[in-house]
């Protein structure tokens, strides 16, 4: 069994970097999730004691007092940090510019969907997973679609 200090590679591509013990993870270590993100904590035979995750884009998540996107403070995170655009100027995504979406395709947060055939591929266009027909509809009816989508970065005079 493992032990000591070092690396595991899930077969997600998640990869867990810190101490191990029979096996498990324990003592101080991260986790790094193959999408990004993160979760660094203290563990005890394989179950966090303590610990915080950080999302891809660099905000920490708190479990008390949460203000991101909390209902009265709707901004994307880019947002916070870096401040508002100019009026006219809209804010798709939490990634500016965000990514074009390929044609007939929909963006659905982790990658692009294409609903003939209902396969989900991240940015970089490698396979995430098919959709079940739940996922397809929610797709279908909340997520930005490229042909609804302006490229221009510009207010329209």
């Amino acid at each position: 069994r493992m032990e000591g200090y070092g690396s595991y590679t899930m077969p997600t591509g998640a990869e867990y970097r810190g101490a191990l013990w029979d096996g498990m993870f324990h003592g101080k270590g991260e986790l790094q999730l193959a999408r990004g993100g993160g979760y660094r904590a203290l563990w005890d035979r394989g179950v966090a004691t303590q610990g915080k995750y950080t999302y891809a884009d660099g905000l920490e998540f708190e479990e008390e007092k949460w203000r991101y996107c909390d209902g009265y403070d709707r901004r994307f995170y880019s947002e916070i940090c870096s401040g508002f655009k100019a009026p006219g100027i809209p804010q798709l995504t939490n990634l500016d510019p965000p990514k074009i979406i390929p044609e007939g395709c929909y963006d659905c947060g982790d990658g692009f969907y294409n609903p003939k055939t209902k396969v989900v591929v991240d940015y970089k266009r490698k396979f995430l997973r098919n959709a079940d027909n739940d996922e397809h509809e929610w797709i279908l009816r909340t997520c930005r679609k490229a042909w609804d989508i302006t490229t221009d970065d510009k207010p329209k005079p």
